[in-house]
């Protein structure tokens, strides 16, 4: 069986992702962590939703638990990235950290990331529909740097809160299509430069094991060795994340079929997009780990 792991970023996270995830360990002690009995609940309050340091523990706890109740059933995959915090869950579903680790870690990040915020409040912003010189050009004028790179003409801008304003109303004047995420840090931009510090000193004192699948960072490389690991892990917190080469180097591993794990399906459908030979379903989809794994096998032999 040959398939590529995804998981999610965040800022499509909603009460009723994930319906098949059973109340596990993971879950009962991430709900202890963020103070909360129902996390479906809490998640229908969109301002706690998008709280930083809510979403980044929720959705790395809910991926790590959505992935250790499904490997039982599916044999390991062919390769393995994460979008933005994914990362997290995805470093640790290759072998490199500890779920409880990689736990611990969103809650850091999340917190290293609103310090700098603290200090210069921004955002992101997606942009979608207009000639990549076009979208340069845009980026440049209104004093954004780019986030996220998904493909020529799909990108996610970053910078402060006017900056983003002043590209949403240039963007759709230009008839582009912008989704402003839900999202209050300038994730993977310069203004991040500080927390990506602190997180690469925080992750100097966590163990790190070389990758046991092949794994690829938001740089679009192969992670071989712990070293590399840990420091690509904090430099995306300030750094462009590459996603279309990081799509580019899994489908060049031939892989017959591609999951994702986490909120929503914006990364299978970006798959899909790019790839239409080489399908790609979400977790969101499915009722049960039983039907994820039916599903695998059916395409992934």
């Amino acid at each position: 069986m040959s398939y590529a792991l995804l998981f999610s970023g965040q800022g499509t996270q909603h009460p009723a992702m994930l319906p098949w995830l059973a109340d596990d360990a993971i879950v009962r002690g991430m709900c202890a962590q963020l103070a909360i009995d129902d996390w479906r609940g809490a998640l229908a309050d969109p301002e706690w939703a998008g709280r930083n340091s809510n979403a980044q523990l929720l959705l790395t706890s809910l991926a790590l638990a959505a992935w250790g109740q499904l490997a039982p059933w599916v044999p390991q995959p062919a390769a393995v990235a994460g979008y933005s915090v994914g990362e997290l869950a995805a470093f640790s579903a290759a072998g490199v950290i500890d779920p409880g680790a990689a736990a611990a870690l969103a809650t850091q990040r999340a917190e290293a990331m609103d310090r700098c915020a603290a200090h210069a409040p921004g955002g992101l912003l997606a942009v979608s529909g207009l000639p990549e010189q076009r979208l340069e050009q845009l980026r440049i004028e209104a004093g954004l740097e780019l986030a996220i790179r998904n493909g020529n003409a799909s990108v996610v801008l970053g910078g402060p809160v006017a900056a983003l304003d002043k590209a949403e109303q240039m963007a759709m004047a230009a008839g582009a299509h912008c989704t402003r995420l839900r999202v209050n840090v300038a994730s993977h931009t310069s203004w991040m430069r500080e927390a990506a510090k602190s997180f690469f000193q925080t992750l100097a004192q966590v163990p790190f094991r070389a990758p046991r699948v092949v794994l690829f960072s938001n740089t679009g490389e192969r992670m071989r060795d712990a070293n590399t690991a840990r420091t690509a892990l904090a430099a995306q917190i300030a750094q462009t994340v590459r996603w279309d080469e990081c799509m580019e180097n899994i489908m060049a591993r031939q892989v017959r079929c591609v999951l994702e794990v986490g909120p929503g399906q914006a990364l299978a459908r970006m798959w899909n997009q790019r790839y239409p030979t080489v399908p790609a379903r979400a977790c969101d989809d499915f009722r049960s780990a039983a039907a994820i794994a039916a599903w695998l096998n059916s395409h992934a032999d």
